[in-house]
């Protein structure tokens, strides 16, 4: 009987053999000119620049972190600033009409002295409110002007006082939190000794702007 053409020829299985063997030693070959301490040392080599990769990954997602915490934050802080800006003028208005009676008026005309004591409560009632949420006013009189707290609008010849130092405040400031949400406007003493600068490292946070959250 004729044998079945399909079935492998002797010299077809010594050619796959052949081929099979040198393909091993063709993928072995990349290894074979290293020595076990080299690729020990690529091996290390490749694992700490994985492991700096992690670090440094790690180390971005953990300021990610922080930075959402600290935005979090100060949105809690001043999402009140641009309605705190408003209340501060409603407090100006108050301490003007108290201002505005005459010295001694008060005293002369019971219905006045009842219509100004109830104008002050009012008005420390509202800065008591606003320091519950860290809104705070500045008079600065008789204080050493700081750029960083104060706006200087004039300057007042006084020789018997230093230089630099708040002789009149024309519009108390206001502070939220550590930062200035209005500075005051301030008349300066000009003619007398100098004072000492105030330190740059001593400036308070930067002033609530227009655009701060509401």
């Amino acid at each position: 009987m004729q044998s079945n053409n399909s079935d492998p020829k002797p010299n077809d299985s010594v050619a796959g053999g052949e081929a099979a063997k040198s393909g091993a030693e063709a993928g072995a070959g990349g290894q074979a000119g290293r020595t076990v301490h080299e690729v020990i040392a690529a091996l290390q080599a490749e694992g700490a620049e994985f492991k700096d990769k992690w670090l440094r990954a790690h180390a971005e997602m953990e300021n990610i972190r922080k930075r959402a915490e600290k935005d979090k934050e100060d949105t809690a802080k001043y999402a009140i600033s641009r309605l705190a800006r408003d209340l501060v003028g409603v407090g100006d208005n108050f301490q003007r009409a108290i201002e505005a009676v005459p010295a001694g008026a008060a005293d002369e005309d019971p219905a006045l002295k009842s219509f100004i004591d109830g104008v002050t409560i009012i008005e420390r009632e509202l800065l008591n409110a606003l320091e519950r949420h860290g809104i705070r006013r500045m008079q600065p009189l008789n204080e050493p002007f700081n750029p960083h707290l104060h706006q200087a609008v004039m300057e007042i010849p006084r020789s018997n006082v230093a230089s630099g130092t708040v002789v009149q405040v024309f519009q108390p400031g206001y502070m939220i939190e550590e930062r200035v949400l209005r500075p005051a406007m301030v008349g300066v003493a000009k003619g007398g000794p100098k004072l000492p600068p105030v330190p740059e490292d001593g400036a308070p946070g930067s002033e609530v702007g227009e655009d701060s959250p509401s």
